[in-house]
């Protein structure tokens, strides 16, 4: 294989794996921007290197998707750490799959299938920022708020929040935290709201908590 051929089929791995983990690092997911990229970069490899043994010794005895099937099976064991980052919900299941699908996507590259690789990452963004968007709109549709909180790192903290939710009627649906780098925690709450309780009322109470530094709120 020619080593701009080479070069080019690499460049288009980085280039699609990037897209899909410039994505997953904008909603701050355990695995961003550079896994993406090694991983897409690193199965392009593997694909290449599959072809030019192929190509190199060409006998019945090698097989060009011997390498290639080990990367897809392999591919999960990353995935699984990204579950367990993020304690086993949906979201790190969603960052889990990205990572498979840019498996996939180097895998077409190294191959030369660029139009694969190019259809694969515009429908996983599709998947990823389209459909991400519908699913809020939806989840504000039953009524369902989605809150993210910066606080302080410090026990009891969880429970506190909890309890002055539960004080003032909110119903908590489904919570996931991030550690910060500062000493601090990301935690995104999915809550309904009680009657009468608006979502600024909801925001500003949050505020008197101790150790509530920051209060988004979407839906």
């Amino acid at each position: 294989m020619p080593f701009w051929e080479m070069l080019a089929r690499l460049g288009a791995a980085l280039v699609f794996g990037g897209l899909i983990g410039l994505e997953r690092q904008s909603t701050r997911r355990p695995a961003g921007l550079r896994t993406h990229i090694l991983v897409s970069v690193g199965s392009a490899l593997m694909m290449v290197v599959s072809i030019q043994m192929f190509e190199t010794f060409r006998t019945a005895t090698v097989d060009p998707g011997r390498i290639a099937a080990q990367v897809v099976s392999g591919i999960g064991f990353l995935g699984a750490g990204t579950i367990l980052r993020e304690g086993a919900t949906v979201r790190g299941l969603t960052t889990a799959a990205s990572l498979w699908v840019v498996s996939g996507v180097g895998l077409a590259a190294g191959a030369g299938f660029y139009s694969g690789a190019a259809a694969a990452t515009v429908l996983s963004l599709v998947a990823l920022i389209v459909l991400g968007r519908a699913e809020r709109a939806y989840l504000a549709g039953k009524h369902l708020h989605l809150l993210t909180l910066r606080m302080s790192d410090e026990p009891g903290m969880i429970g506190r929040i909890g309890s002055h939710l539960g004080a003032n009627g909110v119903d908590i649906r489904n919570i996931t935290m991030h550690e910060l780098d500062n000493k601090q925690v990301e935690v995104e709450l999915q809550v309904r709201l009680g009657p009468k309780f608006t979502p600024q009322r909801l925001v500003d109470e949050l505020f008197t908590v101790p150790g509530v530094h920051s209060v988004d709120h979407t839906g």
